[in-house]
């Protein structure tokens, strides 16, 4: 070791101790993690704004590294959680053991790590954390194995926040790439290129996953390997995937199952699924089909049609990903329009249900349950123009207000409008939500089958809800009053009767099965 060197290492030990010492005295508590004895987030942020501090005086460089265990929620399921901790113990150890005696080590959470080596730029450190890592996966017997990504001051980020970004950004590329390796952000003199599509290839045999990965790369898409069905999981966790070409045959989880798993789940099911399956094997396409799969290839594939089929789905989940995060907005203006009335908290959410198992009850076709759900999420999205002060008002209603008020399903109706190849008979509920049988309703005065079926099992809903919670201008009624004043609205020809049946069996029902569960508690 140098003498310079040696300077240095003296240098950040006094650091060290000092930090230390101020950190017990303001926090009262230890610096160093509990399980594994490294040291601890809190300290960890610290000691980096003085490392900035020291490099911005000196003129030195060095490199933060942000270090994640790879796929370790898969090893904590399959081993448990206590196996898991001692791993996370055993991991602890071997970085301590490989860092230089300038460097430190900090656990910042869960299974993430970061080092700062200091003194040091992107090439060297890049070095020593390739020897950490291979150190660690020597240590670990091979079960587990570790991605890092580094930033180096200044070039990289010259504060705290930037350093950590840019880290981050190059460990989850690190993991994006198949993990086990080590990434460093090199800044690029070249434009920034459009983002491509994501494929996930999934295949347990290496030679196929190289064909893929080489033919779909030449194509323009940004293409992720797994071999396995629990590593194809664990990145779609992850990661943003634009489409996954899976195969049918694999160990442990195959192909089906994942398929039937990714379209089940509610943020995974609008991934395009395309199954590998062998050129005439009938079963196994009838199965894709019942998992959900989109598409299929028969081995070996032909690469103008593997092209097609992959642009034609992509193009398709592009559209839902616009139509989703359009959804989404609306539901969010959805929300935002409840909490300006504090006594309707929770309402759009037990409409929405409740009028679910009535249209379930009822057998509404499926497109047609999803515009009523639509429909009663959205129905009261016109009271954004209507105040504040008018929505809580704790008395009765004057002439013009109860006018504003009125309003709502218009201007709702005219908010989503645009969206009216989405939303299809959603908008029917939104606008036609208070129109009563006979005619006396608004904002249309639609009477009879005039008012659309699914606006009619909402207004039952609707109405139901009002009246047994809390309201600016009255309070809650039992569930056995509410119902007998919306029997008489029945026998007087304002709403549906035959809904209102329905609805008192459904929410029979449902009142049954939940004091069966208190029972059973």
């Amino acid at each position: 070791m140098s003498g310079l060197d040696i300077d240095v290492a003296d240098m950040v030990t006094r650091d060290k101790l000092e930090l230390q010492e101020i950190y017990e005295k303001q926090i009262r508590a230890p610096f160093s993690d509990a399980l594994t004895g490294l040291f601890n987030y809190g300290f960890f942020s610290m000691y980096l704004d003085k490392e900035i501090q020291r490099a911005k005086r000196s003129g030195e460089k060095f490199t933060l590294c942000l270090v994640d265990i790879d796929e370790f929620s898969i090893f904590n399921r399959k081993h448990g959680e206590v196996k898991g901790d001692l791993a996370l113990k055993r991991v602890g150890m071997l970085f301590s053991r490989y860092i230089r005696g300038s460097d430190i080590c900090a656990r910042l959470y869960s299974d993430l790590f970061a080092v700062i080596i200091t003194a040091t730029g992107t090439d060297a450190a890049l070095t020593a954390m390739e020897r950490l890592r291979h150190e660690v996966e020597r240590g670990m017997g091979g079960s587990l194995t570790v991605s890092a990504g580094l930033a180096t001051y200044p070039e990289h980020g010259s504060d705290k926040k930037s350093l950590m970004e840019t880290a981050r950004n190059a460990l989850t590329t690190a993991k994006i790439k198949g993990g086990n390796r080590t990434l460093a952000c090199r800044p690029s003199k070249k434009p920034v290129p459009t983002a491509k599509n994501r494929v996930l290839v999934v295949d347990d045999e290496e030679l196929n996953l190289k064909l893929f990965e080489a033919f779909l790369e030449s194509q323009g898409y940004e293409v992720i390997t797994a071999a396995n069905g629990l590593r194809a999981l664990s990145i779609i966790e992850k990661t943003e995937i634009d489409l996954v070409l899976l195969d049918v045959m694999m160990p442990e989880l195959d192909g089906f199952r994942v398929c039937r798993t990714l379209k089940s789940r509610e943020d995974t099911r609008l991934i395009p699924v395309i199954l590998v399956t062998a050129m005439h094997d009938l079963d196994a396409k009838v199965r894709g089909i019942e998992a959900g799969a989109d598409d299929f290839i028969s081995k070996p594939p032909n690469k103008f049609e593997l092209t097609t089929r992959i642009k034609s789905l992509i193009r398709t989940r592009n559209l839902n990903k616009n139509l989703t995060s359009i959804e989404n907005v609306l539901i969010s203006l959805a929300n935002a329009v409840e909490a300006k009335d504090s006594y309707t908290q929770g309402h759009i959410e037990r409409v929405s249900y409740m009028a679910l198992e009535v249209g379930k009850h009822l057998e509404i076709p499926g497109e047609d349950i999803e515009a009523l759900r639509m429909g009663c999420i959205l129905h009261d999205v016109g009271k954004i123009s209507v105040p504040r002060s008018v929505l809580n008002k704790p008395g009765k209603l004057n002439g013009k207000e109860w006018e504003m008020l009125k309003m709502h399903p218009v201007t709702g109706y005219k908010i989503c409008l645009p969206l009216k190849k989405t939303l299809g008979a959603a908008l029917e509920v939104i606008r036609h939500h208070h129109e009563k049988l006979d005619g006396t309703g608004y904002p249309d005065g639609l009477s009879g089958d005039e008012i659309p079926i699914l606006a009619r099992i909402a207004a039952i809903v609707d109405i139901y809800d009002a009246l047994t919670t809390d309201r600016p201008y009255r309070k809650a009624i039992s569930r056995e009053k509410a119902l007998d004043i919306m029997l008489g609205e029945a026998s007087r020809g304002k709403i549906d009767n035959g809904i209102l049946k329905e609805f008192i069996k459904v929410t029979e029902n449902r009142r049954q099965d939940l004091r069966g569960e208190a029972k059973c508690l």
